[in-house]
């Protein structure tokens, strides 16, 4: 038996297919959380559609003058206070919340260049839909769009001395409230357990620390937000700020024989290397003594938890590794001994 296709049955199937979608949308099960991502096909879709749109619109809807060569300090400013939480700058990486969206917004001290004048006007002007890029706020100021063309435009060139110099922060520290809102005047934490006390630690490791966060090396929403808004200088000219500060080096004795027999041996059986092979006095690790043990603890127990492997080209991984090693009911214990030596 054959099935004879006829213009009421192919009218039906479409409208069969199109009360399925619908019902489909109604239901709820699709899922529109960012943190679900994008098929690989339909990101490569929205962005080929995207990118015909803009080709075809600038080439027809751009005036004849769509850069400019002055007034880029004006441009640099709003990019600082508007845009490069988003896109980033030189010297300076998008804020990993941003990085968050779907999608999440392009690099433009990498990928400027993808562009010419005539797109980036246009994607200036009108923004794109469903990315998050706003349109212009005053369409009626193409004078303001040709200096933004001219300023992404050089962003791949540009150095971070460069951009700061145009935005208006070189030479300024300035980051320093930041920091104090959580870690405290003195870099002791406010009392607050999850925040480690930061005076006398070494120079060299925090402002190491803050690179890491920095460059995604350490995972951290909070620090990394943080630590993602500073320049290389300040990195250092606020780690030397907060090592300067008392507060490591004065802990309250434990009496724990267990616990300081791993901290000086280790557990040979099991590959658990002695703490203080590493965290000792100069060393490249970071001080334990007079460190909150409720943070330390809560650390070797998120390492503990963590699946990685050993990376030789990253050596603060080996933490998950050795945190594994150690026996449950010894990581409280072995904390309170470490802060208190």
């Amino acid at each position: 038996m054959t099935l004879r296709i006829t213009w009421a049955r192919a009218a039906a199937a479409v409208v069969a297919l199109i009360l399925a979608g619908l019902l489909f949308a109604w239901s709820g099960l699709f899922n529109v959380a960012a943190s679900s991502g994008h098929w690989k096909a339909t990101e490569w879709f929205l962005h080929w559609v995207m990118r015909n749109s803009v080709r075809t619109h600038a080439a027809f809807a751009t005036p004849d003058e769509v850069t400019t060569r002055e007034g880029l300090v004006s441009a640099a400013g709003h990019f600082a206070g508007a845009c490069a939480s988003c896109h980033g700058a030189p010297g300076q990486r998008p804020l990993p919340v941003m990085q968050k969206a779907m999608p999440p917004a392009p690099d433009l001290s990498v990928n400027a260049r993808e562009w010419t004048d005539r797109q980036t006007f246009w994607i200036l002007k009108h923004g794109v839909k469903y990315s998050g890029m706003p349109a212009w706020a005053a369409k009626e100021r193409p004078d303001e769009i040709r200096r933004m063309v001219a300023f992404v435009r050089r962003l791949p060139e540009m150095t971070p001395a460069e951009y700061r110099s145009l935005a208006g922060e070189a030479g300024q520290v300035g980051r320093l409230n930041a920091c104090v809102a959580c870690h405290g005047a003195d870099g002791r934490g406010r009392g607050q357990p999850d925040i480690p006390v930061l005076g006398g630690q070494s120079p060299a490791y925090l402002a190491r620390t803050l690179a890491d966060y920095a460059a995604g090396r350490r995972d951290s929403a909070v620090m990394a937000q943080a630590a993602a808004l500073l320049t290389p200088e300040e990195r250092v000219a606020l780690a030397k700020h907060f090592a300067a500060m008392p507060g490591l080096g004065r802990g309250t004795a434990v009496d724990d024989a267990r616990a300081q027999d791993i901290a000086e041996r280790g557990l040979p059986r099991v590959q658990l290397p002695a703490c203080l092979s590493c965290h000792k006095p100069g060393g490249s690790a970071p001080v334990l003594t007079g460190q909150k043990p409720q943070y330390l603890a809560a650390r070797l127990r998120h390492w503990k938890g963590d699946g990685k492997e050993i990376d030789a080209r990253q050596p603060q991984d080996v933490m998950p590794v050795i945190s594994r090693r150690i026996p449950d009911d010894m990581i409280d214990r072995l904390s309170r001994y470490l802060a208190g030596r």
